[in-house]
């Protein structure tokens, strides 16, 4: 059994409102993460996706870079709760894409490097060193935590895109 949710699209209000943290790691927040983990795997090409996105308003984010060509850290398969970043290096641009936004990808300045502290899904606490594409890829979710969408960061006016649209032939 699936707990696959849909994902909420813009201008949906709760995209834009940040999320509250959580008190504690209960069955609610365990089923939480079941839920994110589950929305990412089906849809075939996320590498995250943050609660606010399927419409629930809590500090919440799954993620997994395995195997994407721009991946320097990894570290697999995971999921945090209230997640805070203590420090970061670097920057670079990077065109950005998002499931909430589906039909616009963006440029998008972000860290190269960072440490970031949350709660794993055992409620222990986690401290990660990410790089490259995690680093991006983390601080896209950790974002849509705050109320924002990569469309909020884009570098410049002109630097959103529509999608591109590969079809089999």
């Amino acid at each position: 059994m699936t707990l696959a949710r849909p994902v909420l699209h813009l201008p949906h209000p709760v995209l834009s409102r940040p999320a509250a943290a959580l008190e504690d790691i209960d069955r609610k927040a365990v089923d939480l993460a079941h839920a994110l983990l589950d929305t990412m795997r089906s849809s075939g090409h996320s590498v995250g996706v943050a609660a606010p996105q399927i419409g629930v308003s809590l500090r919440a984010f799954c993620l997994d870079v395995t195997g994407h060509r721009r991946a320097r850290s990894c570290h697999g398969e995971l999921v945090l709760f209230n997640p805070v970043i203590i420090e970061h290096s670097g920057s670079e641009i990077g065109r950005e894409g998002c499931m909430s936004v589906p039909d616009l990808t963006g440029d998008v300045a972000r860290a190269t490097a960072m440490v970031v502290e949350g709660l794993g899904l055992d409620g222990e606490q986690r401290r990660l060193e990410v790089d490259a594409f995690e680093a991006r890829a983390m601080q896209h979710e950790i974002d849509h935590l705050d109320g924002l969408l990569f469309v909020d960061r884009v570098v410049a006016p002109g630097r959103v895109f529509p999608r591109r649209v590969y079809r089999a032939e």
